[in-house]
């Protein structure tokens, strides 16, 4: 097997938890709050991983981290070799990493035409364009639109194409991988294939990778090689995407996948309820930090924390696994 494209290794991301007086007169534990606690993983090369949670479990803060967007503070990203923690070019690595935000307009200057944003990448890092508005046409007919968006502005363009300009801009220098922040929020059903089926066509012809960060379950089983599931800044179970979603190990996941609308209206799925509310990354329950919400939890569940474990081609987290055979 060839060496995967990016690694992370015990990754950890803080915040702030207090400002001012009170920050400087308080230990550092309680200064600051993890948002990514121990975060490990290897992202193969050509392949797409899906990243899953509720809101508030560090996907977002995952991927800013990746792209450097966020410092570190502690653990290991290595990306084609480079070591990302020790301060890299930044400039050099964001060629090869692009990213699509999760706000398709907001993400877009608004002074600018829709040729000039598609280019931008290009005077960015300093690379030759070619004909300019032949590239900026190319890169647009390839995202899904025409020439006669050229000379548009933001404000002129829908969710959907605002979404194929943000995927133009970002394959505009032919990057190895392409962290993409929730592709299909917003939008509708038949664009959201539409966006998907341009991604997949964009992997299939240039072996890109993709960590894609999203809600949308739907979308997994057509885009997704895998799947890592986040709870509370810790990954719990991450696998091949029919396995996850058939065959949930971790109880949070299985209650995740419940919650997923099912198309088939004649096929029943009994949805898991979760007790309580998400807890607050600066009250972090004590053990197995989903315990007081899980299902199946016992008395020792409070009292150790699990470690990811692998099995095979997937890894969970979680003391009383899920039986492959439930």
């Amino acid at each position: 097997m060839t060496a995967p494209i990016l690694t992370l290794r015990d990754v950890v991301v803080e915040f702030p938890a207090l400002r001012g007086i009170k920050a400087l007169m308080a230990p550092r534990h309680a200064r600051h709050v993890q948002a990514l606690n121990g975060i490990s993983l290897d992202v193969q090369r050509g392949e797409t991983l899906a990243i899953v949670g509720e809101s508030g479990s560090g996907k977002t803060t995952l991927a800013r981290a990746i792209n450097g967007l966020l410092p570190l503070a502690g653990g290991e990203i290595w990306f084609n070799d480079i070591a990302l923690h020790q301060r890299p070019d930044w400039h050099a690595i964001r060629r090869q990493m692009a990213m699509m935000f999760q706000d398709p307009v907001g993400s877009l200057s608004p002074r600018k035409t829709v040729r000039d944003l598609v280019l931008e990448p290009f005077a960015i890092h300093g690379q030759t364009a070619g004909n300019p508005t032949e590239t900026a046409a190319r890169l647009l007919e390839d995202a899904g639109l025409n020439a006669d968006f050229l000379h548009r502005y933001p404000h002129q363009l829908s969710g959907g194409q605002a979404r194929r300009v943000g995927v133009a801009r970002a394959l505009a220098l032919n990057p190895a991988m392409v962290l993409a922040d929730e592709p299909t929020a917003g939008l509708d059903v038949s664009v959201q294939g539409e966006i998907l089926n341009l991604l997949n066509g964009i992997k299939a012809e240039h072996g890109l990778t993709t960590i894609i960060i999203t809600h949308n379950l739907n979308i997994l089983r057509h885009i997704a090689d895998r799947i890592a599931v986040m709870y509370l800044g810790r990954i719990v179970e991450i696998g091949p995407v029919t396995q996850i979603m058939e065959q949930p190990r971790h109880p949070y996941t299985a209650a995740l996948m419940s919650a997923n609308p099912e198309p088939d209206p004649t096929t029943r799925r009994e949805r898991i309820i979760l007790s309580g509310e998400t807890p607050a990354l600066t009250a972090r329950p004590s053990g197995c930090e989903f315990h007081p919400r899980c299902p199946v939890a016992r008395t020792d569940c409070s009292a150790r924390v699990p470690e990811l474990t692998k099995t095979g081609l997937r890894a969970v987290s979680c003391h009383y696994p899920i039986s492959e055979n439930t």
